[in-house]
């Protein structure tokens, strides 16, 4: 291995500091495969149907883009002469891993079922509304590469990571804990092992990385558990591995081309996904320069984007991003090989088949707590890159996700299948002040990381004392509700036209759920106004210009 300032050594970016990056990064990955199939599950999918028909392409997504940034980093090392430039690392965007399955495939499935659909059949559907979603997210990326800069320009980061935050706390780092703490001496261990050595940076013994200390030690707690036959631990049922998987390949065939209605009221979720993983391509990116290597943004935006891209039209349902956790793959002494890895791996075990016995036999609370570890360094991250003075506004993003916390269970009571075959539902109840805090939850938690978005938009635009841009976003916020982007009272957040559509028609908004909905773009419309004449009160020149991070 040569000096940094020398031409490299044939193998300079294979090091044992490697192994470790390729752990944190392979784990990372396959806890959100792993996710990905769980909550689908959750929803009464068929694991059977994701292994088949949606990790495949998922993926490949994260092959087609760990290779491509393995390929840039030698690129790099050639052009400046160094042997210590570690690769970008990418994977699976958690924030859209729940939020797809959680706002998108969970509720389309449950209403294809609705409608009538056997299984299979809406199993199918939700697959084709989810490529139509990841191949959404791919295209905005590619037109946003260009011009990534500006798009961050826009929003302050108040918003956009405000609303990123949000999902972490909520998503990513809350829901896991039921399945850690399901199983709680394996999880809590687990749990603890993760923190320590990932926040705490407490090595391990021959310092091994804590994401596969937790596996190892965790995950041996748990099948001893269940060799010893104690309640609730039973060793897993033994699974059928259908090599070579080809039913994804369908996708190629275009056939969900046809679901693009269908997947239309979906695509506002999904597109703060896509572009909060360009602002975090962008701040990826300086963080990389930051601990020496200089990538190109456009370029690394655009890796990202091709592999969303692909990923979509081979029937992947989750998009790809970079990971912010560059400098600590650095630190660890990885440099390019763990991408490599990463990518022949996760793309093996989706595309060969082998996915399926690593999804039944590696113990949910051993990986799990990796993504409580993501949602916190999220959380953190988040404030540790805004001004000081726009906290509060990352904070009011966080509200809208609260309301989607407190009306997911709810939810998922009225949706058992006991109240389902009942026929009793959230209108059904007598209680007039619960029937009414439970609907006012339903229309702030629709649409919650656009909601998120505005909310701290508006509130660190008026912190900075611009006035009239804080009414501009309050009248885009009554725009967005009078279609139901926002604050839609419907089941799953679905758009509507409020006049001038037949009753019948799936635009169609009920008569009953009109007045609520005006009632907010009201709201919004003249809270607009006010603050724009607050605007012509305020002493001229009355502008923050301070960063006070």
């Amino acid at each position: 291995m040569t000096d940094s300032d020398e031409t490299p050594t044939r193998f300079w970016w294979a090091t044992t500091g490697d192994i470790n990056a390729f752990f944190g990064l392979m784990l990372d990955n396959l806890a959100g495969l792993l996710l990905m199939v769980a909550l689908l599950a959750g929803f009464g999918l068929p694991p059977e149907f994701s292994v088949a028909y949606m990790v495949p392409g998922t993926a490949l997504g994260v092959f087609l883009g760990d290779f491509a940034f393995f390929l840039i980093a030698l690129s790099l090392a050639r052009r400046e002469g160094r042997t210590d430039v570690t690769a970008m690392p990418l994977g699976l965007d958690t924030p859209s891993t729940f939020g797809m399955i959680l706002l998108v495939l969970g509720p389309a499935f449950t209403a294809a079922q609705a409608a009538g659909m056997d299984v299979t059949n809406a199993a199918l559907h939700t697959w084709h509304i989810g490529i139509w979603c990841v191949v959404f997210c791919g295209i905005v990326k590619l037109v946003c590469a260009p011009f990534s800069q500006w798009v961050r320009s826009i929003v302050p980061r108040a918003g956009l990571l405000g609303s990123l935050a949000a999902i972490a706390l909520i998503l990513i780092s809350f829901f896991p804990l039921t399945h850690i703490l399901g199983s709680p001496i394996p999880g809590i261990l687990a749990l603890v092992i993760v923190m320590g050595t990932l926040i705490g940076h407490a090595p391990l013994p021959g310092r091994t990385p804590g994401t596969l200390g937790a596996l190892i030690v965790a995950g041996g707690v748990y099948y001893l558990m269940c060799g010893l036959g104690v309640f609730g631990y039973e060793f897993p049922e033994s699974v059928a591995i259908q090599w070579f998987p080809v039913q994804w390949m369908s996708s190629w065939r275009g056939g969900w081309i046809d679901a693009l209605p269908d997947a239309i009221p979906y695509l506002p979720f999904v597109l703060p996904f896509a572009l909060v993983t360009v602002v975090g391509g962008i701040d990826c990116t300086e963080s990389a320069a930051s601990a020496g290597d200089e990538y190109d943004a456009r370029v690394v935006i655009g890796v990202e984007a091709l592999a969303t891209l692909i990923a979509g039209l081979s029937g992947g349902v989750i998009q790809t991003t970079p990971y912010i956790g560059h400098p600590a793959y650095k630190a660890m002494g990885g440099r390019a090989a763990y991408t490599l890895a990463t990518a022949i791996l996760i793309g093996t075990a989706g595309t060969v088949g082998y996915f399926a016995w690593l999804n039944a036999w590696i113990p949910a609370p051993a990986v799990y707590p990796i993504l409580v570890f993501v949602g916190l360094e999220i959380t953190s991250q988040t404030f540790i890159a805004t001004p000081k003075r726009h906290y509060a506004a990352v904070a009011i993003a966080c509200l809208p996700a609260l309301a989607y916390l407190a009306v997911s269970l709810p939810d998922r009571i009225f949706g058992d299948a006991a109240m389902f075959s009942a026929g009793v539902s959230m209108s059904d109840l007598d209680g007039g002040p619960l029937k009414h805090d439970l609907q006012t939850l339903r229309m702030l938690s629709n649409g919650f990381i656009v909601t998120g978005l505005l909310w701290a938009w508006m509130l660190a635009s008026m912190i900075d004392h611009k006035m009239k841009l804080a009414a501009g976003v309050l009248f885009l916020c009554a725009g967005l509700t009078f279609f139901g982007i926002i604050h839609s009272p419907l089941q799953g957040n679905r758009l509507f036209v409020p006049f001038g559509v037949a009753s019948d028609s799936p635009l169609a908004l009920p008569a009953e759920s009109l007045p609520a909905v005006l009632q907010y773009v009201g709201g919004y419309a003249f809270t607009g106004l006010f603050v724009l004449l607050w605007h012509w009160t305020l002493p001229s020149g009355l502008v923050k210009h301070d960063d006070d991070h």
